[in-house]
């Protein structure tokens, strides 16, 4: 395997006529880190990622892998491998023969390209497979074969285009564990576009929030997730609640909001007084969904001990109180 190598982005932007996709990036992807693109659909992650791959060009920009810029380089010559959402698996060929087709365009011998799939194979724990053809497979199966062609050219970067979407809720939590181990033991710099919140605060070592083409916030997964800079950010990752204040909106983590019944005479000076609009279990907490007398929405996420000690009913009156150190002043 190559050595990993920091990826730059350096002002890249991508237009399609009109469209501005990407504008005017500017990121470091750290040696050997696990990065997360995460975004809403259509905020340009994957337009990133493709440029990062060499299959999409960039309008302005460049691309720095290492010392060397390789903007304007093919895919095959940058040093980088990318896993496509769909797997894109050759049906024809056996699951060893799609782990070793790169090294076959190339012209390496069969022995030493059947040898090095082989090698990778047992690396994705998928050499008992190594004859079967990829409908044969089932879907986590198929995405582990992907991931050992994509290694097999020794990248320094390996970019992952939503790999986990297609598969169900079970075993896309088991494979991302089994990515995270991979990206370990092998050392290199993974690029993994998102939409998934959940999937991006479990894997990442640095997430790269994208909004409207920019990048809204970047940073260590607590960072981000404590310390949302803007009220997109605060929404976008989940778990906030965004209040309006005076001085301006605040974040406040559900799991930091109090919740007691109303006393006679409404809310204390410095508590907002809400209704009850609902209880959501959870197994280990409740989340009640809370309406305030401005109308807007709150949630606040409780013990479940707590909460069946007491239950909340919808249309109970309460005051919603928190700590000023755990909330969050946003960006205007």
């Amino acid at each position: 395997m190559r050595t990993a190598l920091d990826l730059e982005l350096a002002s890249v932007t991508k237009r399609y006529g009109e469209a501005l996709a990407v504008d005017a990036i500017s990121h470091l992807f750290p040696a050997g880190a696990y990065c997360c693109l995460l975004g809403p659909s259509g905020c340009g992650k994957s337009s990133t990622l493709r440029m990062i791959a060499g299959h999409e060009s960039v309008t302005s920009g460049d691309i720095v892998l290492g010392a060397e810029n390789v903007t304007d380089r093919p895919p095959a010559a940058r040093g980088t491998a990318m896993m496509f959402q769909s797997y894109a698996l050759f049906p024809h060929l056996s699951v060893a023969d799609n782990v070793a087709f790169s090294l076959k365009m190339k012209g390496v011998d069969k022995p030493t390209r059947r040898a090095r799939a082989m090698a990778l194979l047992e690396l994705v724990d998928m050499v008992p497979y190594a004859e079967r053809r990829p409908a044969q497979l089932s879907g986590g199966q198929q995405q582990r074969v992907a991931l050992a062609r994509a290694l097999i050219t020794e990248p320094s970067v390996l970019l992952l285009d939503e790999p986990l979407s297609a598969l169900d809720p079970f075993l896309r939590i088991r494979m991302r564990a089994e990515l995270k181990r991979l990206q370990r033991e092998l050392g290199v710099t993974f690029i993994h576009v998102t939409h998934g919140q959940d999937e991006a605060l479990a894997l990442a070592d640095d997430i790269v929030l994208m909004n409207n083409a920019r990048i809204e916030q970047s940073g260590s997964p607590r960072e981000v997730f404590d310390a949302p800079r803007t009220e997109f950010v605060a929404r976008f990752m989940g778990g906030h609640n965004v209040i309006q204040l005076d001085r301006g909106k605040i974040a406040l983590r559900c799991d930091r909001t109090q919740v007691s019944r109303a006393a006679v005479g409404g809310a204390p000076n410095g508590a907002l007084s809400a209704i009850v609009a609902g209880a959501e279990f959870q197994g280990p907490t409740v989340t009640l969904a809370l309406r305030t007398l401005q109308d807007h929405d709150l949630a606040a996420t409780i013990p479940d001990a707590a909460f069946f000690a007491d239950p909340f009913a919808p249309g109970d009156a309460v005051s919603v109180t928190w700590r000023e150190a755990d909330q969050h002043a946003l960006a205007e």
